[in-house]
């Protein structure tokens, strides 16, 4: 996929850290450190977000609409 430079302002501290990581072979480089970080947020906020409008659905209703029709017709139905 395609790259794009950026410029991020961070604090000192927080730059420190990260460079001493970079400096112990923990992390690759400051790039890829900060790239990886932004995506495993994004998935987490993805995550969270589908978590929560999972939550709004009301179990009772869901299995009401998955077992529709299923009552009519079962001798139909192949056996496995």
């Amino acid at each position: 996929m395609a790259s794009a430079k950026i410029a991020i302002t961070m604090n000192e501290r927080t730059l420190h850290r990260l460079d001493r990581l970079v400096k112990e072979r923990v992390l690759p480089n400051r790039s890829k450190a900060i790239q990886d970080a932004v995506e495993e947020k994004l998935e987490k906020l993805e995550r969270d977000r589908l978590a929560r409008e999972c939550a709004k659905l009301d179990p009772t209703v869901e299995m009401a609409m998955a077992e529709e029709g299923m009552g009519e017709g079962l001798e139909q139905w192949p056996e496995y």
